[in-house]
């Protein structure tokens, strides 16, 4: 009597047991069949050859800066900057997508875009002084990118691209003698970037959702000297820009 009282002391935990593994894996089960019936929105995306949307971007840009070689040597004089650097900062982006289908892997992409940049310098007088040169913009540029995309996992893809960007400045504003202009940082009004990034593309039922993280380095040097004070510690500049997309297909 008292051998069988413990065995239906140690069988009633052991049913408790099975039966909530046995309820853990029902409910198991049920969740990856919901998973495995998930609706695939726009289904047949990738069938159309040309595809078109919008963006917006936040770019974070900045000059790289390379000395003169006065500069570098120590041969500035009298008032001459000691120390020239350039701190990031964040502009705007808006344009527009031509997405091309050239097979199931790539895709080739132009992306017109307006920029509206304020990059500036920071400079350290011999004299103990602090000023900045911002130089405000505002770009057009076109970039030509080849876009890898990997296989498409329900309503999710990633992909990666990159390529080249051509950028004129829209909002020049030609001086008659910028010599005489002691007073302004001067550059070139035409740039070329070699770009990359990575994105993920999300299908919603109407349309698609891709934030995109993307790198920019030009490749022309920006600077243009004249008599300014500004420009005697520097010999290159060329762009810089980390920007985060929102685009929309």
């Amino acid at each position: 009597m008292h051998s069988t009282h413990l065995r239906r002391q140690f069988d009633l935990p052991r049913k408790k047991i099975v039966l909530l593994l046995a309820l853990a894996l029902a409910g198991q089960g049920a969740q990856a069949q919901n998973r495995s019936y998930e609706r695939r929105f726009m289904e047949f995306y990738d069938d159309k050859t040309v595809h078109y949307g919008f963006f917006f971007a936040l770019p974070m840009t900045r000059f790289n800066v390379t000395h003169s070689n006065g500069f570098v040597n120590g041969a500035a004089q009298g008032d001459s900057a000691i120390a020239i650097s350039s701190p990031t900062t964040t502009g705007f982006r808006m344009g527009f997508v031509m997405n091309t289908r050239l097979n199931n892997r790539f895709d080739f992409r132009v992306t017109p875009t307006v920029s509206i940049y304020g990059r500036s310098l920071d400079y350290r007088f011999s004299g103990g002084g602090e000023k900045s040169q911002l130089r405000e913009s505002t770009w057009v540029e076109i970039p030509l990118l080849l876009k890898y995309k990997s296989m498409r996992r329900g309503n999710t893809r990633m992909y990666l691209l990159g390529g080249a960007s051509f950028g004129i400045e829209s909002n020049v504003r030609k001086k008659e003698n910028v010599g005489l202009n002691r007073e302004r940082l001067t550059t070139r009004t035409t740039d070329l970037s070699l770009e990359y990034g990575v994105g993920l593309e999300r299908w919603f039922e109407f349309f698609k959702f891709s934030p995109e993280l993307r790198f920019s380095h030009g490749l022309v040097n920006l600077f243009q000297p004249n008599t300014s004070t500004y420009s005697q510690g520097v010999g290159k500049l060329t762009s810089h820009t980390v920007a985060i997309y929102l685009m929309f297909e």
